[in-house]
């Protein structure tokens, strides 16, 4: 009797193991991509394509006080499902629709929480889902990745948790990536070089901070969280000190869904630009009206410091009256909607309620009414953290929309800023740029109002701005969501010539190319940033950039390597724009560009830009030609070094 109840107990010890020790597959739809789950001491999981693997010896925790979920994790039950629909998004920026089909598995654990992973055709996600009746308090959460062979990691890498988001890419070995270094912001992007890219970030963010990755120093990446400030001190007029931190990252609902922690793999360059991730993860439209929503082009004062001069400026040009009505009567002359105001609108940076009086806002908000172009003006977020009535005062004055500066935080206080500010300006019919920004993470989904983000290295960085480090925003920042780069200079230099300052602002990279950006980059909200002077003066270059859309209907990329070029083809409507970049390569290089995206059966016309014969040296050279272009037409373009190549089909 003895030996039977030894043998019952042992064979009850290891079927439980067997139960805990699962092994659950999840497929994407086409079955190339292929999670494998193992849940035992941990919840670990591998991923796979078409049988490779590419990730390995991955696990996920979360760790709450008093209980770390994923730790020995107790499965209840799994259930796998598939999700085959459209999405309409408010601001198509890709697309004006948008197919999203994945396979879904969600396991349920003892302890009142669940994990929940999907696969799609082009990568995978996972996120935690909690139901507990009590607040938690998160102290950390552990995203580990490991890798099974040495891979090159692109990271952007500030030198500590508060940034404005703005450092140039980096690019190093996975091996070599030690907890000592510098940790990155997201997204990240791992080229395994086995043909396989893998670009990392986080969808539906909210009442939670902003994830950052750091090397393990064993070939892996694992994740790291800001603590949740409790004091502020003083710290000028646009930013506070953090005097004490929380022993916890955040405190939030007991019951609710986790960010997306998501991975794009793709054998194809081209996917990584295409990809729309952060829109199918995150949370949909929270506005009942969006009809007063309107995206477009801006023309932007700050770059070319308000200093428009020549036979037609008879007043004394800068941040006046005068100078601003310049400015509206230019957006207006070419359709352009909106104007920015930057810093010195008003009287002091404390103070949104007193308007400078050499600017006249009031007077500048009727005359550009007049005109059919809106008022955009500039604020610190620590001005509208002190004055959050300021929309409301702005909804009365008639301002079309705000641009907030200087966050440069994200942990989960700031985080709760965006998603304030988002909604009260949503309440008084105000968009948002927000500058000083970490990248998009699906609060512009759930508040379409929010236009664009900055938190990237800009053309505001002048020199420090050049095609080799831009040519991975197409694949890494704007990937992930829009991406306020404030594009359009008319000086334009090579990088071993370059010198230029405010207010003769100059750009690295040829004029096909700044042309070209207007395309390719991503932005509800995008700039015009040079002087109106010189728009006018550079006439068939300003016609082009003003009629190129800010959304649209379709996103086809025609060529792409990353790091290397660029050139993406977008519909709006019947006409098709097609933007070229490319990097600092020494020789130019020369693509054969197929047509076969234009209806059968239809002859277009096409006005194209292309880099002149000299701009490989003097890189403001380029050439307008016209032809017409069938959908079975091939044509050979050509880029010089941080060149550029641009049209519009119609």
């Amino acid at each position: 009797m003895k030996k039977f109840f030894f043998l019952f107990a042992v064979c009850l010890f290891i079927c439980t193991k067997q139960i805990q020790a699962q092994q659950i597959n999840l497929a994407s739809p086409n079955g190339e991509i292929v999670v494998s789950l193992n849940i035992a001491d941990r919840i670990n999981y591998t991923v796979a394509y078409n049988n490779e693997q590419l990730l390995t010896d991955c696990y996920l925790q979360l760790r709450l006080a008093g209980q770390t979920l994923g730790n020995n994790p107790k499965l209840i039950n799994f259930k796998h499902t598939t999700v085959n629909e459209t999405l309409t998004p408010v601001l198509p920026l890709k697309y004006a629709s948008v197919a999203n089909h994945y396979n879904q598995l969600r396991l349920n654990f003892k302890g009142n929480y669940a994990v929940e992973f999907r696969a799609f055709n082009n990568g995978i996600a996972y996120r935690f889902v909690t139901s507990s009746k009590t607040d938690a308090y998160v102290t950390g959460e552990d995203f580990v990745v490991n890798f099974p062979a040495n891979y090159l990691t692109h990271v952007q890498q500030p030198g500590r948790f508060k940034t404005a988001y703005e450092e140039p890419y980096t690019h190093i070995e996975s091996n070599e990536w030690t907890p000592e270094d510098k940790m990155s912001v997201l997204p990240i992007l791992i080229d395994t070089r086995k043909a396989y890219k893998i670009l990392i970030s986080e969808a539906d963010l909210h009442d939670y901070p902003c994830m950052f990755l750091k090397g393990t120093g064993t070939n892996g990446i694992q994740s790291a969280f800001p603590k949740a400030p409790l004091e502020f001190g003083d710290d000028g007029d646009r930013s506070l000190k953090i005097l004490k931190e929380a022993d916890y990252i955040a405190k939030t609902s007991g019951k609710r869904s986790y960010p997306w922690r998501y991975f794009v793999i793709t054998k194809n360059d081209k996917e990584l630009i295409e990809n729309t991730f952060t829109y199918q993860l995150s949370t949909k439209n929270q506005l009942e009206d969006t009809s007063w929503i309107k995206p477009g082009q801006v023309s932007w004062e700050w770059w070319n410091d308000a200093s428009p001069y020549g036979t037609d400026v008879d007043f004394v040009s800068g941040y006046n009256l005068e100078t601003y009505k310049y400015y509206i009567d230019f957006a207006s002359r070419f359709g352009i909607p909106y104007i920015i105001m930057d810093e010195g609108w008003a009287m002091s940076t404390r103070d949104p309620y007193t308007p400078n009086p050499k600017v006249d806002v009031h007077e500048l908000i009727r005359y550009g009414k007049e005109k059919n172009v809106g008022i955009v003006l500039w604020l610190t977020w620590l001005v509208v953290e002190n004055n959050f009535d300021i929309f409301k005062t702005f909804q009365e004055w008639g301002v079309k929309g705000v641009k907030i500066d200087f966050m440069d935080r994200s942990d989960q206080w700031m985080v709760n800023y965006y998603e304030r500010v988002a909604r009260e300006a949503a309440n008084h019919k105000l968009f948002v740029d927000f500058h000083g920004s970490f990248k998009p993470a699906g609060l512009e989904y759930a508040y379409p109002n929010v236009l664009s983000y900055e938190g990237v290295r800009g053309m505001e960085q002048m020199g420090g701005c050049y095609p080799d480090n831009s040519i991975y925003f197409p694949f890494m920042r704007n990937a992930v969501g829009p991406m306020d780069y404030t594009p359009g200079a008319m000086i334009s230099m090579q990088p071993d010539v370059y010198s230029a300052r405010r207010p003769n602002s100059g750009s690295i990279g040829t004029r096909a190319y700044q042309m070209a950006l207007f395309v390719i980059f991503e932005s509800a909200l995008q700039m015009l940033a040079d002087n109106p002077t010189l728009y006018y003066r550079n006439l068939e270059c300003t016609e082009f950039i003003t009629q190129v859309p800010t959304t649209w209907d379709e996103t086809q990329v025609l060529a792409a390597k990353v790091g290397e070029y660029a050139i993406v083809a977008k519909r709006k409507g019947t006409k098709w724009f097609i933007g070229g970049m490319t990097n600092n390569k020494e020789n130019e290089r020369t693509f054969n560009v197929c047509f076969d995206f234009l209806e059968k059966d239809k002859t277009y016309n096409m006005t194209y830009f292309e880099d002149g014969i000299n701009a490989g040296r003097q890189a403001m050279d380029y050439r307008k030609k016209s032809s017409t272009i069938k959908h079975s037409d091939k044509i050979t373009i050509k880029m010089v070094r941080n060149g550029g190549w641009a049209a519009v089909i119609e």
